[in-house]
């Protein structure tokens, strides 16, 4: 168990440090709103680019940052069930909900994202709009995403069997 409590924190360590990063896509993400309405405005010009561009961020922000606010515990659960519950049940609940749902959603999305990406990025797949950005970066992220997902879901599985959390 100890081993595993070793690659549980290594699992952490390395989310943590993905998730903070991401987290600075926020003010990337910003910044090129803002000049986006500062060239339209002052400038009269705009770009099919940045404005894709944004929502490639705030994909970004979601996929490597839900690791991390699995690892916080911040994700979106049923408190009202659980809220009052003891520890021992709560535990209890997580090691169900890791194992039935989580696990298996992240390994089925990660087989079907990596394909995905592959064919998009063997034929250089670009958004379709005019000056539209290639596809596959965001859908590398996709896959890298679900990955740390899925290898968070397995650290918190460790701790709660090992009644660490």
């Amino acid at each position: 168990m100890r081993l595993l409590l070793c690659l549980s924190r290594g699992i952490d360590r390395v989310n943590a440090l993905i998730g903070r990063a991401a987290s600075w896509l926020v003010l990337a993400a910003i910044l090129v709103a803002a000049g986006l309405a500062l060239s339209r405005r002052l400038f009269s010009v705009s770009s099919n680019a940045w404005y894709e561009s944004q929502w490639l961020f705030f994909a970004a922000i979601v996929m490597l940052g839900a690791a991390w606010t699995l690892r916080l515990d911040r994700h979106v659960r049923i408190d009202i069930l659980i809220s009052r519950a003891p520890p021992v049940y709560r535990r209890r609940l997580d090691i169900i909900g890791h194992t039935v749902m989580l696990i298996p959603f992240c390994v089925l999305h990660v087989w079907l994202a990596i394909p995905w990406f592959y064919r998009a990025f063997e034929s250089g797949e670009t958004s379709p709009n005019l000056g539209g950005l290639p596809l596959w970066p965001i859908r590398l992220v996709i896959v890298i995403g679900l990955s740390l997902l899925l290898a968070q879901a397995f650290s918190e599985l460790i701790k709660r069997i090992a009644g660490r959390a």
